[in-house]
């Protein structure tokens, strides 16, 4: 076993622990498109607003994963890996995303649900940050 396999088992035991004793935990996914002349102003934004959103609702963001934007299947992106992991072994709860696209494009919307079904299956919910998507926290 390496050490970066032991680092991660530790890591994700300590973030479940975390998690156990805060009921509302979160991972904020960022995937956005980069602009042409402000490349990182999208993924701030989705940061800010993740985390405004999870500051609104009490919750505790446990990580912030981000993935490079193009790769339009999430369970071929190593960001999307590790959601999948603290999801898995119970870290997390809640996965908040800006929107839906940053799971999978609306051109993919049937790979979207699949991703989030897989979530549910572990009860984890995903959460959309942007304002017109997020009253109450609405569901992907």
């Amino acid at each position: 076993m390496t050490s970066a396999g032991t680092t991660h088992r530790t890591a994700t035991a300590h973030i479940a622990a975390h998690a156990a004793a805060h009921p509302a935990t979160a991972v904020l996914y960022v995937c956005a498109e980069r602009s042409l002349y402000t490349p990182a102003l999208a993924a701030v934004r989705a940061e800010e607003e993740g985390r405004a959103f999870d500051a609104a609702r009490r919750m505790t963001i446990l990580e912030t994963i981000t993935d490079p934007y193009g790769i339009p299947d999430p369970f071929h992106r190593e960001g999307w890996q590790r959601v999948r992991i603290l999801a898995r072994d119970a870290a997390i709860n809640t996965v908040i995303v800006r929107w839906p696209a940053a799971i999978a494009p609306d051109r993919s919307s049937d790979l979207r649900h699949q991703t989030v079904n897989d979530l549910a299956e572990h009860a984890v919910q995903v959460l959309c940050s942007w304002a017109p998507l997020a009253p109450g926290g609405r569901q992907s």
